[in-house]
This record gives C-alpha cells, structure tokens and sequence, in this order.
C-alpha cells in the first residue's frame, strides 16, 4: 500500500514539474511578438510625448531638442562622428559601472532572500536594516560613502547595489515563499528537509518572481551609477550631462538623455523578452504572457 502511494505520488510530482510541450513553440512566437510590440508601444509613447510636451509648452528651440535635432546630431550633420563616439564613450562607462552595481545588487538580494527563506530568524535581524537603506536618499548617503570607499569603481558598486537590493530583496523573497504547497509536502514526505524544499521547489517556481526583480533593477542600477559619477567618480554619462548642462550645450545634453533611456529600453526589453521565451518552454506560458502584457 505504501508503494502504490508512494509511486502515485512521485508520478504526481513528476507531472507536476513536467514542462508542457504541446504548443509549446506556439507559446515562444506569442511571446516574441508581445515583447517586440510592447516595445515598440513604448518607444512610441516616449516619441510622442516628447514633441507634444515641447509643443504644448512651447519651449524655445535653443533649449529644447527635438528628436530630429538628436538624429541630426548623432547621425546626420557634419560632426556626427565626433558627437556619436563622444556619447559612445561616456555611455560605455556609464554602463560598467551599471553592470558593477547591478551584479553586486542583484547577488546580494539572491543570497540574502535565500536566508531569508532558510531562516526567518536571519530575516526579523536584516530586513530593518534594508528598510532603513531604502528609506534614506542616496543622495543623503553619497557623502559617507564616498568618504568611506572614497572615489573610485567600489563606490559605484556600493551606490548601485543600494538602488538595486532592496526592490529585488523583497521580490525574489516573494517568489521564493510561493512555491506548490503540495508538491513541498510531497518533497517533506520523503524526507526532504527545508533545503531540498528550496532546491527542488521553490527555486524553479520563483523564476517569474527573478525575472521581475531583473527587469526592476536594470534602470536602478543605471540610476545609481548616473548618481556614483556625478557625485564621486567624475565620469560618464552622469558627470558629462551635468557638465554640458553648466556649458548649455543642450545638444549634448539631449543626447545624452536619449542615449541612456534608449539603452535602459532595450536592456528592460531584452530581458523581458529572455524570460517570457524561458517561461514559455518551462510550460508557464501564462506567467509569460501576463508578463509581456504588462509591457516595458
């Protein structure tokens, strides 16, 4: 009798996890075209509300550019070339010491979620703590940093990993306590403890929840590193707009802002569109969908 239940058991389980295949690259086209489409709707969006603000409050053309002047600049005029390595340049920078903060951020809000799960003792002593980070300014806390890790790749790491941690701590926390209730207890049943629990279930059933804390970090790391080099390093993309700003060259400025938010787009997008495929193929084709419906 304890065999037959046993095997009806794991043969529940084993279905449970079983990703469905049947239209399953039905599911991966859909999904494509819905990220593709969202993120060509929000392009659009932007688009439009930028020439509509400048019109609607008849901004002089001296300070406002229009995204035909921002073409014209990068693309088009005499010293195209020069403006578009200038902006390369400085958004390569940019984007290392996003990439710095974001891994930084995003490891530590994984390790941490796990202990969080693991050990809710670990969890009542830590979470005052990223409350208490995420309730300062980082603005407020520039000054300490710096004064701490002065004004080099450290500080921008640190800056980026507080804009990054606490949204993506609460996030992949919120996926990892979600798990199948009755596929845990059939894992506890035969013996599982609390971290074969995690491995085997929670993990893989907080993979949308991971997804989401990525997506939420991408333009907070670019955030915290625009704030690390204006305030510290004195590079980049955050310094140079500050500088062109005090200069009034609005053209760079422009620039400057399309060529950051263009990439924060297409890095949302991507991502986006990495886990929706994923999802797909793992059989959580609805997860995939409602998240590409949320749109960039």
């Amino acid at each position: 009798m304890v065999t037959r239940t046993g095997g009806f058991l794991v043969t529940a389980v084993r279905s449970a996890e079983r990703p469905r295949s049947s239209g399953s690259v039905a599911s991966v086209g859909s999904v494509v075209l819905r990220s593709m489409g969202s993120a060509v709707l929000t392009v659009a969006i932007i688009l439009t509300l930028w020439v509509g603000l400048i019109a609607a409050f008849d901004i002089s053309p001296f300070l406002a550019k229009t995204p035909l002047d921002v073409v014209d600049w990068l693309l088009l005029g005499e010293d195209a070339r020069e403006n578009l390595s200038l902006i390369g340049s400085r958004l390569g920078e940019t984007l290392v010491d996003a990439s710095i903060g974001f891994t930084v951020g995003i490891v530590a809000a994984t390790v941490v979620a796990v202990m969080f799960s693991l050990f809710r003792g670990v969890e009542h002593a830590l979470m005052p703590l990223a409350l208490l980070l995420r309730s300062i300014p980082l603005v407020a806390l520039a000054p300490i940093i710096i004064l701490i890790f002065g004004r080099e790749v450290t500080t921008t790491a640190v800056m980026g990993a507080i804009v990054v941690l606490f949204p993506a701590l609460v996030t992949i926390t919120f996926g990892l306590r979600n798990p199948s209730a009755q596929i845990a207890d059939v894992v506890t049943v035969y013996g599982g403890n609390a971290l074969t629990v995690l491995r085997k279930v929670a993990l893989p059933s907080s993979l949308p929840s991971f997804f989401a804390a990525v997506r939420v970090s991408i333009p907070g790391a670019i955030t915290g590193a625009l704030l690390a080099e204006w305030l510290a390093t004195g590079r980049g993309l955050g310094h140079s707009i500050v500088t062109a700003v005090a200069q009034v060259k609005n053209f760079e400025v422009w620039s400057s802002v399309v060529a950051i938010t263009a990439t924060s787009i297409v890095l949302y997008g991507l991502v986006q569109l990495i886990e929706n495929v994923v999802l797909a193929r793992m059989g959580m084709a609805q997860n995939a969908s409602a998240t590409a419906g949320g749109g960039a």
